[in-house]
Order: structure tokens, then C-alpha cells, then sequence
């Protein structure tokens, strides 16, 4: 078992506790569960999309909700009329609850069920004042208003 004890780092950063906290679950992440199986792929520059697998479930059976930077999927199988006697069940039905931190100014566009995959859709939307722009610089004499103050002094 490998531990790291990050609690010197809280103490002498400012700002940073977000980025600990997550180092801290990965570290501590031996119990993360593991179903349902999903992909997470890049579908354009600033796209990306969740597929999870929950064979088994109905769109009234799932929910999605975005909360702060964190998705979560939460499946929970409702009204089973009978229960049959199976002599193998490979096909899990227990309910599940699926987790994901989401970065800053990613939202969720939408969300698709379909042939036993639910498509979580997500795009990044970068609003104007964060995105970089480019600063024109003057070229020639010193601006007019410093000239002119130099002129009077003299």
C-alpha cells in the first residue's frame, strides 16, 4: 500500500486546495467503483463525450446532474414486475451512482440513450474576457499626453 500524506502541501499553498483534494482522491482511489464501464473521448477541439454502458436501463431509469464541476449519473432499475430464477446472470442490474469532475467552463449539451449506451455530451465554453487576445503594439513617438507634460516642465 502506497500513502502520501499531503497535508504539509495545504499548508504552505494558497489556493491550491482543489487541485490537492483531487491528487488525494487519485492517490486514495483503491475502492473507486467500477461499474458501469465507460469511455470518455474527445469529439472536437473543445467536445468531449461520456458513453457509459447500462445495458439493462430505461431513460426513466436514469438521471444526470451537473452540480458545481461535478457530473453525476445515477441508475437505478424501477418496477421489475417478477423476478425469474436465472441459472447465470451476467447482465448486472444493480443500481449505480458514477462520478466525474468536471474542469472549469465545461457544461453538459445533452444526453442520449440508445442501444444500451448513454451518451453524455460535453463542451467547453470559454467565455470572452478569459480567452487570450492579441495586444497591438504602437510603433514611432512616445504617446501624446507625456509630451505634452515634458514640454510644460521645461
Amino acid at each position: 500500500m502506497r500513502q502520501f500524506d499531503l497535508a504539509p502541501l495545504y499548508r504552505s499553498t494558497v489556493g491550491f486546495d482543489r487541485l490537492f483534494s483531487a491528487l488525494d482522491q487519485f492517490v486514495t482511489s483503491d475502492a473507486a467503483p467500477t461499474y458501469p464501464p465507460y469511455n470518455i473521448e474527445r469529439t472536437a477541439e473543445n467536445a468531449y463525450r461520456i458513453t457509459l454502458a447500462v445495458a439493462g436501463f430505461t431513460d426513466q431509469d436514469l438521471s444526470i446532474e451537473t452540480r458545481e464541476n461535478a457530473l453525476t449519473v445515477k441508475g437505478e432499475r424501477k418496477g421489475e414486475a417478477k423476478q425469474a430464477e436465472f441459472l447465470h446472470q451476467g447482465i448486472a442490474a444493480r443500481g449505480f451512482e458514477r462520478r466525474f469532475q468536471l474542469a472549469d467552463h465545461v457544461q453538459v449539451t445533452g444526453a442520449v440513450l440508445e442501444n444500451g449506451l448513454l451518451h453524455v455530451d460535453l463542451v467547453r465554453e470559454i467565455p470572452e474576457a478569459k480567452k487570450p487576445r492579441q495586444i497591438q503594439i504602437a510603433s514611432g513617438s512616445r504617446p501624446q499626453s507625456i509630451e505634452g507634460s515634458v514640454q510644460q516642465a521645461a
